[in-house]
């Protein structure tokens, strides 16, 4: 294979560019849109098989020739592959644009249009019933308290029905206008928009950006204001948030000739809710890993799954009910150099074949301190980003 890089010089959407069949994953209009498949291939094999393709062009740096874009699964060791596109439109941070082909593919780039409006009935289900739910967010509560685990995520899902094919391409220029600051993302029926960087690598820096600890936004900026200050004061919040900063930075300063964070975390906005967060940042020793060797020893968090966890997982599927799938993984891309961006696979929804079905999931941490009503708020607060948008769709 061989993959030529040019530079664009008119701007393009890279929303557009994906539309609703190809692929996408940006933040603030930085990232990658791309069609077609050259290969699907199997994660332990990506790294191998970028390098070998044949590289071309007049544009360099983390993302320019082939990439590879993939959900990983939440579950630990369960097998996954990346896609290889076969024309992929990129945009950095310093305003360059760039188009990569693989072997002289006759595919274009031309965009789809502003999708026309619809009219669509849906339907809202439950999948996990709420019974099911608090009883799990009492179990793990209980489990904390007994000291079996310090902390453990608790999911649900409900399932949106319609009577028409989702149109991801509108789902996704809705959740842009809410969420443009989140990566968004759709791979291969699987979108969403995640407020929280698991991993990037861009040469030797490396950076996370965990968030745990979550508070309501409900538009009037002296009560969201009151929100935030509660949230930063709750030992609730700050004991979920801490185990997950721990857990990163551990993971990562084997891997590190220096690794700094924010001495307190800050308040992160996204349109419905707030969370706290830490900024990790850090020099990769030499030889840099791959990005995707990080996104093994990161994934799941323990804002996703708990600590310890191997504990808090076992806890997981006795007690909640749902089959995760790539809920609470991770999402993002890769280069023949190793470099990457991946997001925490959240605020998302997994489509049918059909599109007509979509199953959305949002969960908790769950701590000593957690109250089984107030995490059920929780997570409905968290799915509003997705729902809006599809049922707006």
């Amino acid at each position: 294979m061989r993959a030529v890089t040019k530079a664009l010089d008119a701007d393009v959407d890279l929303n557009d560019v994906a539309g609703s069949t190809g692929y996408l994953f940006v933040r603030d209009g930085v990232g990658f849109a791309a069609r077609g498949v050259a290969a699907t291939v199997d994660s332990r094999e990506v790294a191998e098989f970028l390098a070998a393709i044949d590289r071309d062009g007049d544009v360099g740096g983390p993302g320019t020739g082939a990439i590879a874009l993939g959900v990983k699964p939440f579950r630990p060791g369960e097998p996954w592959s990346l896609v290889i596109p076969r024309v992929v439109v990129g945009k950095d941070g310093e305003g360059r644009k760039w188009i990569t082909r693989i072997d002289r593919t006759t595919d274009h780039i031309d965009a789809e249009p502003t999708p026309s409006p619809t009219v669509s009935s849906f339907s809202i289900e439950p999948g996990v019933d709420e019974a099911t739910y608090l009883a799990a967010v009492t179990a793990a509560r209980d489990a904390v308290r007994d000291g079996s685990i310090t902390k453990a995520v608790i999911a649900r899902d409900v399932v949106v029905r319609s009577s028409r094919p989702i149109d991801v391409h509108a789902t996704l220029l809705r959740l842009r206008s809410s969420f443009g600051s989140s990566y968004r993302y759709s791979i291969d029926g699987f979108l969403g928009a995640s407020p929280e960087l698991l991993v990037s690598r861009a040469g030797d820096t490396v950076r996370s950006h965990p968030l745990a600890g979550t508070a309501p936004r409900v538009g009037d900026p002296t009560v969201d204001e009151r929100l935030a200050a509660a949230l930063v004061a709750s030992t609730k919040n700050q004991i979920e948030h801490r185990i997950v900063i721990e857990m990163v930075h551990d993971a990562l300063l084997p891997w590190c000739s220096y690794l700094d964070w924010e001495p307190e975390p800050s308040i992160v906005k996204v349109a419905n809710v707030q969370h706290l967060g830490t900024l990790v940042e850090g020099r990769l020793s030499h030889p840099a890993p791959n990005v995707l060797e990080l996104v093994e020893v990161l994934c799941p968090t323990p804002a996703l799954g708990g600590h310890p966890r191997d504990e808090a997982l076992r806890l997981i599927d006795r007690v909640e009910g749902i089959e995760r799938g790539p809920y609470g993984g991770a999402v993002g891309w890769v280069d023949a150099d190793g470099n990457g961006t991946w997001a925490v696979a959240i605020r998302c929804a997994r489509l049918s074949e059909d599109r007509r079905t979509a199953r959305l999931y949002a969960g908790g941490g769950i701590v000593a301190d957690s109250d089984p009503l107030s995490e059920l708020a929780e997570t409905q607060a968290k799915m509003q980003a997705m729902l809006s948008a599809i049922i707006r769709a």
